[in-house]
């Protein structure tokens, strides 16, 4: 078995600096969060199950030149990662955004988001009661 060759490596910052047992890691084809000094707890998320990315960066994030970037998948043991106090979180988000698009890709897999589209039991016709018609 084949070591796995790594994308991207951090650790969770404390004032810039990393000072935390929380190592974060992107291989290819998934997403690594290891927690703990002693007794250590690893979790992985599969990249073609990720579904939304967001990045949040506060003021005192942007002054220590860090942020946070949250990764929402499908994953049932995991359906919410969060990247904590991270370098470059905005290349860190684009670098999991290439990936994910690639490994779905990989696997011949896409969601369809339909907007008004019918079908989802959604009444789209809600805005349209107060508004008059032509």
């Amino acid at each position: 078995m084949g070591s796995i060759e790594y994308l991207w490596k951090d650790r969770k910052r404390h004032l810039g600096l990393p000072l935390s047992f929380t190592k974060y890691s992107l291989s290819e084809d998934r997403l690594f969060c290891e927690t703990g000094l002693l007794n250590i707890k690893s979790d992985e998320v599969l990249l073609y199950r990720v579904r939304d990315l967001q990045l949040n960066i506060s003021l005192g994030q942007r002054i220590f030149g860090v942020g946070t970037v949250c990764v929402i998948s499908s994953d049932k043991s995991i359906p919410h990662l969060d990247l904590k106090n991270i370098k470059r979180p905005r290349e860190v988000k684009e670098l999991i955004h290439r990936n994910v698009e690639t490994a779905k890709d990989k696997r011949r897999m896409r969601t369809t988001e339909l907007v008004g589209g019918g079908g989802d039991g959604c009444h789209d016709t809600a805005d349209l009661e107060d508004e008059e018609l032509d």
